[in-house]
């Protein structure tokens, strides 16, 4: 019998955010036994830049650099709109062939796929999708939910797991319980559906990696908590006979240093902005310069061609920033794309971007105190906490949840705006090895000395995934 009328082996690959080497040890019990069997093989992963999730995630399921499947980070400019995009979901960005449409026309015409809570989700070729969606209604109320395909599967899901917890997705309650619903997903597509590739996305450990920088101890808490999810998870998909691929996108560094690249081109008069309700909103399309910030990663977008050699001269002197990328630059990087900015700029791994943009935090927009991830123009971990300032916090979330309930207007205005908050970041090439991503599975020829590129991850899942390309 040939391959291609044989059933494909079955896996699962669990995307587990920010685990790197460094973390694994007596906090991660089962997935350090799971690293030392004698048919798992362990390769750290080198990072494309951006390491985000969208642009990594892309990487590895188009076997692209960022430049050819487009994906140039979780938000850039939309140049033709004059409007930021920002955590977009429509597969129909990442240009390229998918995984499992490769192995479909390659192997196995009926090769099923799930993706569970992977981004970039909606309206792709995968079987079966779910992914974190709010619905938004006409009197300005945000309703917490999610989106699947197929679209019945909403329901039924929702009846067996109850509600996705939404605020512990992200947020200052982000924490363990979304990894668990997911993991809890993950599972019930694997028992109903069987599906030959099953894509699961676990991010507890990208919240306090964050809040709290990767040497804080608390985030002992953090390996254990999500250590048992992965053994619960990998447990029950290996009793049904599916092989398992540990993965993760980025390392996250300790950072004390905030960079406000939007201030500084600010006060050199090239940015824009407008007043709205005494409030500054900033203006794109009028901006001569002006950046998106994604971490330790911006795109900088300069209207005037002439003023670009100057732009970048400026940034150079800045001091945390290493790279400051040309076009050709990005060309001779893989990142080159019409989304990308004039610029690209990179910074060292004790520093990130942000968005801020006003002089005074008096005039920032309603949005900055909230969490509102498309909005922004651009990436604020600072989502993640309440701002100390507020006396009674939980006292003042519970009133403004109960104006919600009694359908009242209200304003989750309980973000703080100070970045020195943020003690972890992510985005550009880590300087030790320790805090690269990996990829451990079975397979035959992954035990490198060396770490493997990003692009490398797409052809070791297409191996194990498609099996061998003739069988008896």
């Amino acid at each position: 019998m040939s391959q291609s009328e044989s059933s494909p082996p079955r896996t699962a690959v669990l995307n587990i955010v920010g685990l790197t080497r460094r973390h694994i040890g007596e906090d991660t019990p089962f997935i350090a036994k799971f690293l030392e069997r004698d048919s798992i093989s362990f390769a750290e992963v080198k990072p494309t830049i951006p390491a985000v999730t969208s642009t990594m995630q892309a990487t590895f399921l188009t076997g692209k650099t960022p430049g050819d499947h487009g994906i140039v980070g979780n938000m850039w400019y939309d140049r033709a709109y004059a409007e930021h995009r920002c955590w977009k979901q429509s597969n129909h960005l990442v240009e390229g062939r998918k995984l499992w449409e490769h192995i479909r026309e390659e192997r196995h015409p009926d090769f099923t796929c799930a993706k569970v809570f992977w981004w970039n989700n909606m309206y792709s070729s995968a079987d079966y999708q779910i992914t974190p969606r709010p619905i938004y209604c006409a009197d300005g109320k945000k309703v917490f939910d999610i989106q699947t395909w197929p679209m019945n599967l909403r329901s039924k899901i929702k009846r067996k797991l109850g509600k996705f917890p939404f605020p512990a997705f992200w947020g200052p309650a982000a924490g363990i319980d979304s990894s668990r619903w997911i993991a809890q997903s993950a599972k019930w597509f694997e028992d109903k559906f069987s599906p030959h590739l099953n894509l699961v996305y676990l991010p507890h450990l990208d919240y306090n990696l964050q809040r709290l920088g990767p040497e804080d101890p608390a985030i002992a808490i953090d390996l254990r908590e999500i250590d048992d999810i992965v053994r619960d998870l990998v447990t029950h998909l290996e009793k049904r006979g599916v092989a398992v691929v540990l993965l993760s996108e980025y390392g996250i560094t300790k950072v004390d240093r905030p960079i406000h690249l939007n201030r500084l081109f600010r006060e050199k008069g090239w940015l824009s902005w407008r007043q709205e309700l005494k409030r500054e909103v900033i203006d794109p399309g009028n901006c001569e310069v002006f950046a998106i910030p994604d971490h330790q990663v911006a795109h900088v977008y300069v209207k005037n061609p002439d003023l670009i050699n100057e732009v970048a001269e400026l940034l150079r002197g800045v001091e945390g920033i290493t790279a400051v990328m040309t076009r050709e630059m990005q060309e001779a990087n893989g990142l080159a794309h019409e989304r990308s900015g004039d610029l690209v700029v990179v910074s060292d791994e004790r520093s990130w971007f942000t968005y801020y943009y006003w002089k005074s935090d008096r005039k920032a927009p309603d949005y900055a105190r909230s969490v509102d991830i498309h909005r922004k123009p651009g990436y604020d971990p600072v989502e993640l906490f309440v701002d100390p300032k507020i006396k009674f916090p939980k006292l003042k979330i519970a009133g403004k949840l109960l104006r919600k309930m009694l359908g009242f207007r209200m304003l989750m205005d309980v973000i703080p705006l100070d970045a020195s908050l943020v003690k972890g970041s992510h985005g550009c090439l880590p300087e030790s090895r320790e805090d690269y991503p990996f990829i451990a599975g079975a397979f035959p020829d992954c035990e490198n000395e060396e770490p493997i590129e990003a692009t490398e991850v797409y052809n070791k899942l297409f191996d194990l995934c498609a099996g061998p390309e003739n069988a008896e």
